[in-house]
């Protein structure tokens, strides 16, 4: 049996793991999770300050045509990131003022569109996080079906329902809801690692301890020599 356009209700990162796994930079989560995950950088930060962090609360939707966002505003939950799957389109906007602010009346602690939107000025003073491809003032249509609930690809990435997502003014992150507890030691070692690693520069030690080795393996020194 066929799957309907919307699932109502899938199991989500919980607020305990999103809490935790917050405080890392979506780079560092990107640096152990293999370097994959992130979002295209086309898809960027409204403004430079904004950030956030919460599981994927998915739609997909044609181009242009932002019916299936107002149907999610009806059904994500306190705590979602709206994630649409906009097919990179900016000939329009899908979202603006008012659906931000019904977003924010919801709960919802962000918005992810691979596609535009408008009216940056009052988002930007409402400080709601929103990451998307642009701006264009023109609207959208209100006609076409999607889907909600389902995997999407949004900025080149698999994003499924309940996934963690995560941004900052480097862009956005997305970690597989199995995954994302067995990364959290990780990400905190590699913090120190990059702690002490600064440290060290700051005290004049500027050659990175594997440079040498890596430039051996690379064929540009030999077995032996030094830069």
């Amino acid at each position: 049996m066929s799957k309907p356009n919307i699932i109502k209700d899938f199991e989500r990162v919980s607020p305990e793991l999103v809490k935790k796994a917050a405080e890392f930079q979506p780079a560092i989560l990107s640096d152990v999770n293999g370097r994959r995950g992130a979002l295209h950088g086309r898809i960027r930060a409204l403004s430079p300050k904004m950030k956030l962090a919460g599981p994927a609360f998915t739609v997909e939707v044609r181009p242009g045509d932002n019916l299936m966002i107002h149907a999610a505003l009806s059904l994500a939950k306190p705590g979602d990131v709206l994630v649409i799957d906009g097919k990179g389109d900016q000939t329009c906007a899908l979202m603006g003022t008012i659906m931000m602010h019904a977003a924010r009346k919801r709960g919802l602690v962000g918005v992810v569109m691979d596609a535009a939107v408008r009216d940056a000025e009052d988002i930007e003073e409402m400080d709601f996080p929103v990451f998307s491809v642009g701006t264009n003032p023109n609207g959208p249509t209100k006609e076409v079906g999607g889907r909600i609930g389902h995997p999407i690809s949004c900025g080149g990435v698999t994003i499924h329902p309940g996934d963690f997502i995560t941004a900052d003014r480097d862009g956005v992150m997305c970690v597989e809801r199995e995954k994302l507890e067995s990364l959290l030691g990780k990400a905190a070692g590699k913090v120190e690692s990059e702690a002490k690693r600064i440290a060290g520069i700051k005290e004049g030690k500027l050659a990175a301890p594997w440079l040498n080795q890596s430039l051996i393996t690379a064929g540009v020194l030999k077995e032996g020599e030094e830069l």
